[in-house]
């Protein structure tokens, strides 16, 4: 822990000035937030229930009784179910749960550094139209935190269907249960790398993969792009915690803890208390207590009520849920250090095995962000902080050639974003095609706005955006301090267990103990304890069927079954009240012991941030060299028309995008470049526009000396335009201005 060495004096006074005020304001808003939620559930009035005669009362509690009991023998014969399905998913190495048949291409085991990790490609189900080995391939990378991989591919109508509907080539990054000796999250970013180049080689004629990251999996497809930029096209991070210490107060009750538990060092001691290795299980339990209501009982309740027609799907989901992972003990003390606590991604702290710094800046490909509001476990402050983190401002980006945009839901929870048909055939689809023409997005901060009915079709419109949208959408920084300080308390006690508790537990763990231990934690036990190796149950397979045989459901509108939906109602709500006060409660103790802290001086170190996102390398030399503004031909030209165009729009509708798409394709000079050529190119003219807007566009007539020249451009960026009518009075008066600087007042007068 590192201590300043002035003595408290003017700074600690004025920094614990600071944390009193940011004390008393997380308080008050926990206050603001949690009595009017609490008051109208104290208030809220249940649901009227019918009044009955007494005789009608007793022939429905008859018929009530006999349909719970029966829906009872039904709902723990599915339970006994899933718990058989849990043995056997673990005996059979828990394989990926894509609903999708698949072939192994690359085996991480065999490599020079060997993973748990295996590259397989989706064939192509019955019905589905052929795959085009030249159209660009989408690589789905799951996540690795506690649960098995094929949630990204868990129904037909997911990520990965959408892009096979669409013909293209689908691969999958899977992973198997035990991780392999000293495996390394750094390994596994080298396999990785392995994969995509296998990719390549498989695909000479398309342009670099999509690359997905779903939850965990965005950070890994960061650190891929980061680590391999060659390799890699447009990254789609779903869902995915980039930002560990970002968030509204009392909507991110998750990034707290690390704190809480007293940094890193609890993880240490798991992974020694199983050999080794970590179990995914205390990771699971994390993710269930954010939504108790949900997970603990509404899930349950809601199959317990529609017995009758819910448990395929039930058990469906459970395979994946159940089927619990693990890591060495090296992977995740580097996952929680780095980035949980450490938060080290954005502020370029992380570094390659050979010591080269992995920066998020340095990343020139497109990416594509969708987060929820109804994400708990990950809110969109932990995916769009980064944004901020690394640029100063939406001018930075443009000028650096980024194109970033993101897509916020406005309800679905974490998992819905990988396995909700709807979400499906609405976001997913429509990133999917915005893929298609991503690279012909003028660079810059964009927010994707998706309208329109499923059935009638979609509308897809880029709407830009500022660095400042993005603080005010993820949250204020305040307790950025605190986070700091839990970095450094936890950089400290860690190195105290390493020293002194680690050395005398290690040799007293067995891996039958660690296995034991294992079997018995909550999530498996609670499966385990209810199947075929539990003689306790052997009775519910016979005794289910006769229930199905002399099945006599009570209707909805049953007294009883009424009553029963008004008690569940608040059950889940006294159990989500319950969180409630816990967060809250949690989030001013960590405020209030961390805060401190920080106050004293303790994390200074792990605040101090590299003027890296201050300007860019080659900054002064683009402004000290007016002669590069007057520097091209034609396809310089027609670039910066279009980003001069896009730029006084303020957003671009897909339909645009296409017309753009097809000229950067399609059309002489641009249908001879590469892929790269044409991305540098619209780069380098980013920068320009971005930094001098009016010097490039004074600077057009030396790049079009000949008048048709000069005529062939403007048509070509009116055809992209499109109908002047839509383009918005910014955009017609900058179209009138490119006519006048390269035509002209006559053409200027013909056009108006």
């Amino acid at each position: 822990m590192s201590i300043p060495s002035e003595m408290p004096g003017s700074g600690f006074l004025s920094r614990g000035l600071r944390q009193q005020q940011l004390l008393l304001e997380v308080a008050a808003e926990q206050v603001r937030d949690l009595l009017p939620r609490l008051g109208r559930q104290a208030l809220a009035q249940p649901r009227p229930l019918p009044m009955l005669p007494p005789g009608e009362i007793g022939r429905q509690a008859v018929e009530y009784g006999i349909d719970s009991w029966q829906r009872q023998a039904l709902f723990w014969d599915t339970m006994r179910r899933a718990g058989n399905n849990l043995t056997e998913h673990e005996a059979r190495g828990c394989p990926p749960v894509l609903a999708f048949d698949y072939q192994t291409v690359m085996d991480g085991r065999i490599l020079p550094r060997p993973v748990n990790y295996a590259l397989v490609q989706i064939a192509v189900p019955e019905g589905y139209p052929p795959t085009d080995p030249a159209l660009r391939p989408f690589v789905v990378i799951d996540p690795r935190a506690g649960h098995g991989a094929g949630i990204g591919g868990f129904k037909s109508d997911s990520e990965v269907g959408v892009a096979l509907r669409a013909r293209h080539p689908v691969y999958f990054v899977v992973f198997s249960r035990n991780p392999e000796p000293g495996q390394t999250i750094l390994d596994v970013t080298a396999a990785e790398r392995a994969f995509l180049r296998e990719v390549a080689d498989r695909h000479p004629k398309a342009p670099k993969p999509v690359v997905i990251g779903n939850c965990q999996g965005g950070w890994a497809a960061m650190l891929l792009a980061a680590s391999a930029p060659e390799l890699v096209g447009p990254l789609v991070l779903n869902g995915a915690p980039l930002s560990y210490w970002a968030g509204r107060t009392g909507h991110a009750a998750m990034r707290y803890t690390g704190g809480l538990v007293g940094g890193a060092w609890p993880v240490a001691l798991l992974s020694d208390l199983g050999n080794g290795r970590f179990d995914g299980a205390h990771l699971g339990l994390n993710f269930e207590a954010l939504s108790p209501g949900n997970t603990w009982f509404r899930k349950y309740y809601d199959f317990y009520a529609k017995v009758d027609t819910e448990a395929e799907r039930f058990l469906e989901f459970e395979r994946w849920w159940s089927g619990l992972f693990l890591m060495n003990r090296e992977e995740i003390r580097w996952i929680v250090e780095r980035l949980f606590v450490g938060n080290q991604l954005t502020r370029d702290r992380l570094k390659d095995e050979a010591g080269t710094t992995l920066s998020i800046r340095a990343l020139r490909t497109p990416v594509v962000i969708f987060a929820s509001e109804g994400d708990h476990i990950t809110p969109p402050g932990q995916a769009l902080r980064w944004i901020a983190d690394v640029y100063r401002d939406e001018e930075e980006i443009r000028a650096l050639g980024q194109t970033i945009v993101y897509l916020v839901h406005g309800t679905v929870g974490h998992l819905g974003i990988f396995v909700s048909a709807g979400v499906a055939r609405k976001e997913h689809n429509e990133i999917a095609s915005t893929l298609h023409v991503i690279e012909a997005v003028a660079p810059g901060l964009y927010e994707m706005r998706i309208t329109g009915a499923e059935g009638e079709g979609f509308q897809v419109e880029l709407l830009e955006r500022t660095v400042a949208d993005i603080r005010a959408l993820s949250g204020d920084d305040r307790a950025a301090g605190a986070f700091a300080a839990v970095a450094d308390v936890s950089a400290s006690l860690s190195r105290a267990y390493d020293a002194c508790i680690s050395p005398l537990l290690r040799p007293m763990v067995s891996e039958a103990t660690a296995e034991l231990g294992r079997k018995l934690h909550p999530l498996r036990l609670r499966r385990t304890a209810v199947s075929d190796g539990n003689p306790l149950v052997a009775g519910l397979p016979m005794l289910a069927a006769q229930v199905r045989e002399a099945r006599r459901p009570a209707p909805p509108d049953n007294l009883f079954r009424q009553i029963e939906r008004i008690w569940a109602e608040q059950a889940e709500q006294a159990l989500d009240t319950w969180r409630d006060l816990r967060d809250a409660a949690g989030e001013v103790m960590f405020v209030a012991a961390y805060g401190w802290l920080a106050a004293f001086g303790i994390g200074q170190a792990a605040t101090a941030t590299e003027p890296a996102n201050q300007g860019s390398a080659g900054d002064g030399a683009v402004a000290a060299a007016p002669a590069h503004y007057r520097e091209g031909g034609y396809a310089e030209a027609v670039v910066r028309m279009m980003l001069l165009l896009a730029r006084a729009r303020g957003s671009v509708r897909r339909s645009r995008l296409e017309r753009s798409s097809r000229l950067l394709t399609s059309q002489a000079p641009f249908a001879t470049m590469t892929d790269a050529q044409r991305q540098a190119l619209i780069r380098a003219q980013s920068e320009l526009v971005s930094r001098a807007p009016e010097r490039c566009l004074a600077a057009l007539p030396d790049l079009l000396p000949d008048a048709a020249l000069r005529q062939r451009a403007m048509a070509v960026v009116e055809q992209v335009a499109g109908p002047a009518e839509e383009l918005g009075p910014p955009a017609q008066a900058m179209l009138g201005r490119l006519r006048e600087f390269l035509c002209g007042p006559a053409m200027l007068a013909a056009a108006e």
